[in-house]
């Protein structure tokens, strides 16, 4: 029944039959068998297909919902088990948001040394991704905003807080300002972060507030290109304190990265885990180091 279930939830993910099979190692008629006798277990048909998969039925959907925690269940006890043998091993797979890839050595370096027969495995990926991914059982866990869109059913542990600097190259018209207005930003030629990022989203609606309409002339989904045009002295970025004191931005000859206000904005950012219980033995293992540095990055 367990790989039967790990069938439905492949084909979740990959929305095609044989793509789904590929993940699971197995051909596609075997998958399609398998998903037929689940079908003919509860007598109802679980997803609608004509040549090819199409969507799930109403019936579909609630055992999937199911089929997240029996396997979600069943992973978790053979990994306890594992780990009350042979003591905590394994991999964690660990999906970031773009603006925090630079602050995720800050939890997997402690809990490594902790824990040193962990392996990680660690994604870039949107907000909007990162939920998906926690809701397939793609991931063990994330680092996203905790206070800006919804999350859904998740534990979530708070981290940093972010703040907001502009980035401009050193000779930019505004490099010698200790700091800047929003207002100000909104005029200044923009690189940001594209429009599937949450990020962007939150600074394009700091900049609308003020009235004006932001010039964002270049986006993209890396950080290192966008700080790469930020060198050339024509365009400018926002980005999160904490992101550019880690890459060490702000001691540099070549950038400036100057607070912005009216208003300071800020937004939490933390990890995000599936809310179950029990926990794998990996993630709360996580969850537990997560509140730890929190604690600690909130007294600096």
């Amino acid at each position: 029944m367990i790989d039967k279930l790990e069938f439905l939830l492949a084909l979740a993910r990959e929305r095609h039959f044989g793509r789904a099979a590929e993940t699971c190692g197995v051909t596609q008629p075997t998958l399609s068998a398998g998903v037929k006798q689940l079908e003919e277990s509860f007598g109802v048909l679980l997803v609608n297909r004509g040549s090819r998969f199409q969507s799930f039925t109403p019936e579909g959907e609630r055992v999937l919902d199911w089929a997240r925690r029996i396997v979600g269940d069943t992973r978790s006890m053979h990994q306890e088990v594992h780990a009350l043998k042979h003591g905590l091993a394994g991999r964690l797979r660990l999906a970031a948001i773009p603006t925090a890839l630079a602050m995720v050595e800050t939890l997997t370096s402690p809990f490594r040394a902790r824990h040193p027969e962990v392996q990680f495995t660690i994604y870039s990926r949107t907000s909007v991704e990162i939920l998906a991914l926690l809701e397939n059982l793609e991931i063990d866990a994330g680092l996203t905003y905790l206070d800006n869109e919804p999350l859904g059913r998740v534990t979530a542990v708070p981290l940093y807080t972010e703040r907001y600097r502009l980035l401009v190259a050193a000779d930019a018209p505004l490099a010698d300002r200790t700091s800047v207005t929003w207002a100000e930003v909104a005029n200044v030629p923009l690189c940001l972060l594209t429009p599937d990022m949450q990020n962007r989203r939150i600074i394009e609606q700091l900049l609308r507030d003020t009235g004006a309409n932001p010039n964002i002339t270049l986006e993209s989904d890396s950080m290192i290109l966008l700080y790469s045009h930020v060198r050339t002295g024509r365009w400018a970025s926002v980005m999160p304190a904490r992101l550019a004191a880690t890459l060490g931005l702000t001691d540099t000859n070549i950038l400036r990265a100057i607070p912005i206000v009216e208003p300071e904005a800020t937004h939490t950012i933390g990890l995000v885990a599936p809310a179950r219980e029990p926990m794998t033995p990996l993630t709360a293992a996580l969850v537990a180091e997560a509140r730890r540095v929190g604690a600690m990055l909130s007294e600096e």
